[in-house]
């Protein structure tokens, strides 16, 4: 099932602000919300989309790559899972709780609620890696298939990114009562007051550790090496950076996940140049084939094709073959390639082939014509113009 645009799951218009993402996504979750709905799959189906599509628009890197790029733009899975409502539960209580308050995750839900909802976290979010991909111009026009092999923090396979050295060893945060929040009335001139805030013993987590984990040291992770398999789609370009959701660095003791940022870096073609969508090659022919004509075959993305070069065809002439240039990403548009003669003089002649220049060049059909010379003057590009009626 194909994803839905982020803009119309949270029904807002595509310059939304930020209030105005908050206001809307808080307004759909409240409706789906899991306890709200209890064995209710479409509504979770939905909350999970939401958070999903907030997650992107929310975040100005990720919501710049998906106003121009679309679901392609911020990875093969925006949020960790690929559908719709891809997004796991304990994620969206983890980092969008915040959005709704403790008004909602604890008085309106029953004091406290879900672990990650009422300010309560799991762990520390992992930091984001950056890779550069390599693509040579066949990779780029069809698509690929990567395997990397990065090295970055891991979960501990020990304790299983608890952090802990066994399940025994995992306590409630005596301080906070496993909430994660530290609740202060004050009374003043105007009443009494309440604040919440993070819980100083456990940052949060609502959990403390009586006995770390020998292998991480208590982290819930370590620093290794893993292979990522990515699916790279067509049309991409040189400095294009695409992301994928937790495929970054191993959060703390359980936590999120970083994201994998991945820069492409175009290989050169070494008989093809690239022109935005379309690919330029340089064919060089010699005097007698120009005026002759002749069949050539020339280099393409994906392998070789046939041309042909009539009688007559002047140095300079472009032959355009349709659509074997780059597809544009996200979209049915494609280039071509444009083939451009060259003709080939050469350095020294015996004195037979000089001969016979000599007996040429007085003919008046190796007379230039009147527009020649300024043809020759004109820019390539200039040309290509011409030749799509530009």
């Amino acid at each position: 099932m194909a994803k839905r645009d982020y803009y119309e799951v949270l029904g807002v218009a595509r310059g939304a602000s930020a209030d105005e993402l908050k206001k809307a996504y808080r307004k759909i979750a409240m409706q789906h919300h899991p306890d709200r709905n209890e064995g209710d799959k479409t509504a979770e189906e939905k909350f999970k989309e939401a958070a999903e599509a907030y997650d992107v628009l929310s975040t100005p890197d990720k919501r710049a790559q998906y106003d121009r790029f679309g679901h392609a733009g911020v990875g093969s899975s925006a949020a960790s899972g690929g559908g719709p409502g891809g997004m796991r539960m304990e994620d969206i209580f983890q980092n969008f709780g915040d959005v709704f308050g403790d008004d909602v995750f604890g008085n309106f839900f029953g004091g406290g609620g879900r672990q990650g909802g009422g300010g309560r976290r799991q762990g520390t979010r992992g930091a984001n890696l950056r890779v550069k991909l390599k693509m040579d111009f066949a990779e780029i026009a069809n698509g690929a298939n990567k395997k990397i092999k990065v090295k970055k923090h891991v979960p501990c396979n020990v304790c299983d990114g608890s952090g802990a050295k066994d399940k025994s060893a995992i306590q409630t945060c005596s301080t906070c009562g496993g909430s994660g929040q530290v609740r202060r009335v004050q009374n003043t001139f105007l009443g009494q007051m309440q604040t919440v805030t993070t819980c100083p013993t456990c940052n949060g987590e609502g959990l403390s550790i009586t006995q770390k984990c020998g292998n991480c040291k208590g982290e819930g992770r370590v620093y290794g090496e893993e292979t990522l398999s990515l699916d790279i789609p067509a049309g991409v370009h040189d400095g294009m950076q695409l992301s994928m959701s937790g495929k970054g660095n191993a959060g703390e003791r359980g936590g999120q996940a970083g994201d994998l940022l991945m820069v492409i870096e175009e290989e050169k073609h070494p008989q093809l140049k690239r022109h935005e969508l379309d690919v330029v090659y340089q064919l060089h022919m010699s005097f007698p084939e120009a005026v002759l004509g002749t069949q050539v075959e020339v280099p393409t993305i994906d392998g070789k094709a046939k041309i042909k070069v009539p009688a007559g065809t002047q140095s300079g002439k472009i032959f355009r073959l349709k659509g074997k240039g780059f597809p544009a990403f996200n979209s049915y548009e494609k280039g071509d390639e444009l083939v451009e003669v060259n003709i080939w003089s050469p350095q020294s002649l015996s004195n037979e082939e000089r001969d016979l220049l000599e007996k040429l060049k007085n003919s008046p059909n190796f007379k230039p014509g009147p527009d020649a010379e300024s043809e020759k003057e004109r820019g390539f590009f200039d040309k290509i113009k011409d030749a799509f009626g530009g």
